[in-house]
Formats: C-alpha cells, sequence, structure tokens
C-alpha cells in the first residue's frame, strides 16, 4: 500500500503515503471489532487508504495543481467495498520500484536497508536495531536522513538498467535477506519464529527473480537459501513452543518440496561466473538439508563454506557461526579458541548466541560450572520466552 500510494504521491512524500496507511489501519482495528473482519480486508485497507489519500489532496496546497491527475489514478477500481482498487500486477510493480528507490547511491548505504525494513517491510525502528545491532536512535537518524536524500535528489520512482541495476540489486537483495533472517530467528517478542515474514521475503524474492531487473545467480541463490532453511520452520519448536536444536529435529517432518525447491534455485545460481555470499549461505544450508540425521551432517564441507564465506563476510557473526563448523570438525576446545580469535568480537558483547555457544563448548568439555555461568549471560540478554526456556533448560543441566 505505501508503495503504491507512493507512485501516486510522488516519492518525495513517502512519509505522506506511510501516514495515511498507518490511520488506516487504525481505523481497520477501531472498526472491525464491532463491524466484524471483511471478505477481502486488503481491498478494505486500501480503499481505506485511498478515501484518507483523496482527502489529504484535495486539502492540501502541495497537491493543487496535481490534485485532477492524482485523484483519476486513485478513484480508479471497483464499486463495491471488497473490489481491489489496484491490479495485482500494478502492486507488484510498484513495490519492485520502491525495492530500488531504497537502494538509490544517493542513500547512504547503511541507510539503504534500515529504509527498505521500514518501508516495504513494515519493520519497527526497533527490530530494524537489532537487526544491525545498534541503537534505536541511530536508526531513527538513518530513515530521516534518507528520506531527506530522496527528497532532495528527486530520486525518480521507478526500476533502474544497466549498470545502475546492477549496483543497487545487491541493496535490494541484503534488505530481503534480513527481512527472511527475522523471520526465521525473530529478534524479540514471545515467538521465536515468524513465519509471515519468511513467506513475505520468499515472495518478494521470487518476485525479483521473475522480473527481468533481478533474473540473476545472486537472486536466485538468496531465494535457495530462503527455502531451504523455510522447509525446517515447523521443527524448529515442540508443540508447547520450545526451541528444538538442529540435532533434536524430526526430520521427517522437514517441506521436501520446499527443498527440492530451494535445490532447483541453488542449480539456477550456478549458471553464472561470479560467487557470493548467498551461493555460500545456500550450500551451507543444503548441506544441513541432504544430511541424513545429524551424525551424518557433511560438516567438513560445511567449515569448507564458511571459510571462503568469511572471504565475503568477515563479521563477527559469521565468524561464530564458522566457530560451531570448527568444533564439530575439530572438537570443543577448538571451537572455543576460534571463538576467542574471533576479529571484533566486542560487537558481540550483547549478543546473546556469543554466551550460548562458549556455554555449548564448555558443556562438551564437561567444564559445567563454565558452561552455567555463559548459559546465564545468555539468558539475561536472550529476548524471545523459547530461547529464555531454553537457555535455563541447559543451565539446570549443568547443575545436575
Amino acid at each position: 500500500m505505501v508503495a503504491t500510494l507512493t507512485r501516486i504521491f510522488g516519492i518525495e512524500h513517502l512519509t505522506l503515503a506511510e501516514d495515511v496507511v498507518q490511520e488506516a489501519l487504525a481505523r481497520a482495528l477501531h472498526t472491525w471489532p464491532y463491524r466484524g473482519v471483511p471478505e477481502n480486508p486488503s481491498a478494505w485497507i486500501m480503499r481505506a487508504s485511498r478515501n484518507l489519500a483523496l482527502d489529504v489532496i484535495r486539502r492540501d496546497k502541495v497537491f493543487r495543481t496535481k490534485a485532477p491527475e492524482i485523484a483519476r489514478q486513485i478513484e480508479g477500481g471497483g464499486t463495491t467495498p471488497e473490489a481491489p482498487i489496484f491490479p495485482e500486477h500494478e502492486i507488484a510493480d510498484d513495490r519492485l520500484r520502491m525495492m530500488f528507490v531504497c537502494s538509490h547511491p544517493v542513500i547512504p548505504i547503511e541507510a539503504q536497508v534500515a529504509l527498505a525494513l521500514k518501508t516495504l517491510c513494515g519493520f519497527s525502528v526497533t527490530e530494524i536495531s537489532r537487526a544491525f545491532l545498534t541503537t534505536e536512535a541511530a536508526i531513527a537518524k538513518r530513515l530521516t536522513r534518507a528520506k531527506q536524500r530522496i527528497q532532495e535528489a528527486k530520486v525518480p520512482f521507478e526500476i533502474p538498467a544497466g549498470d545502475e541495476l546492477s549496483r543497487r540489486l545487491d541493496s535490494v537483495l541484503r534488505s530481503l535477506y534480513l527481512l527472511f533472517s527475522e523471520g526465521y530467528k525473530a529478534s524479540g517478542g514471545d515467538k521465536l519464529v515468524r513465519e509471515e515474514l519468511c513467506k513475505e521475503a520468499i515472495r518478494l524474492t521470487e518476485l525479483l527473480a521473475q522480473h527481468p531487473a533481478g533474473n540473476e545467480s545472486k537472486t536466485h541463490a538468496l531465494l535457495a537459501l530462503m527455502l531451504v532453511n523455510t522447509a525446517r520452520l515447523r521443527t524448529r519448536e515442540d508443540a508447547a513452543g520450545n526451541l528444538l536444536r538442529l540435532q533434536e529435529q524430526d526430520r521427517s517432518r522437514w517441506d521436501q518440496e520446499m527443498i527440492a525447491r530451494g535445490m532447483s534455485h541453488l542449480r539456477e545460481s550456478a549458471k553464472g561466473n561470479a560467487i557470493g555470499e548467498f551461493h555460500l549461505q545456500a550450500g551451507i544450508a543444503a548441506c544441513h538439508a541432504t544430511a541424513r540425521d545429524y551424525q551424518s551432517t557433511d560438516w567438513p564441507a560445511i567449515l569448507s563454506l564458511y571459510n571462503r564465506l568469511l572471504e565475503f563476510d568477515n563479521s563477527p557473526v559469521v565468524a561464530l557461526n564458522r566457530a560451531v563448523a570448527v568444533a564439530n570438525v575439530h572438537g570443543p576446545q577448538a571451537g572455543l579458541q576460534t571463538v576467542r580469535a574471533i576479529r571484533d568480537r566486542e560487537k558481540l558483547e550483547s549478543y546473546y548466541l556469543l554466551y550460548a555457544v562458549i556455554g555449548e563448548f564448555e558443556m562438551r568439555s564437561n567444564n559445567h560450572e563454565s558452561a552455567a555461568r555463559e548459559f546465564r549471560k545468555a539468558f539475561e540478554l536472550a529476548e524471545t520466552k523459547s530461547e529464555r526456556t531454553f537457555l535455563l533448560k541447559r543451565m539446570q543441566q549443568c547443575a545436575e
């Protein structure tokens, strides 16, 4: 809705489009509990947004010269409350355009993904700050500056071409990757998994892969990564919503059809000459998805892929994930040494998984007292209920 109204208002009025949609959603929250949820909720909300938008342009001097043209654009659609306002293909094109607007080079790189997550994906400032391991104030500042740059540069609401397209595609894919990651492991709240975010990320990435602008090997690699990992979602928690580790998951419940789709996109991604971080991450996910059980997982292959991944992304989070592979190949003490050697490790000081991983290595080394201390640190930092429950259980196991 934000993307469609932005096309109509003009990209310089992005904030107005967001405000209009927010107001429409608020009206739905007030109205639906009493009148019932409409048969087509999205059409209802889009129609409410349209009516609010018309009110704005009719009273706002900024739109005076454009009012008749804008009104024509948004007064179309069916006459009944349940009829869609805009065709599906039109909405799809608007979302693609918005993806590339958020990745325009006039916007600082660190703000591009934040803007896409806020505008296209509905992330809160808090969720974005957790994804970037930074403060809410820093993210709010980035978003404000990004919108100012868009206004000042009069960024066109279009899908770019040529070299410009290639440059911006990387930022678009990064936004989709972070959207998926937040769904796969939520940064806060009661739920560990937010399946609706994973599915939305897959839908947007498929939309991109089907369009000439995004039909590249790295897009297919990212889609493969998303599909293979999503195939395991239903087994990441037990019936009570408690976290299940990979070795505890029932592999017979993994979605084999989704894994097959993922492997198909992984093969498609191999057609290009370049290899990137999404290829390597998809390869790691494929190793897990194709292993008969945890014991037969090809950990040496996974470690080799992580070694290459560090060449692309030498972040402390990737290095921490690599440490798990090291421990599975060379033992927990080697894993501990790898963690101690992580570059920029101080960036992980508020990241609960650092302490959870160290705790696991200490526990496997029979250092139960040290393990309990690390699990307690992780427990204090964990945001989701299922993670905290899991860590509490690990502390109790250390005591026993």
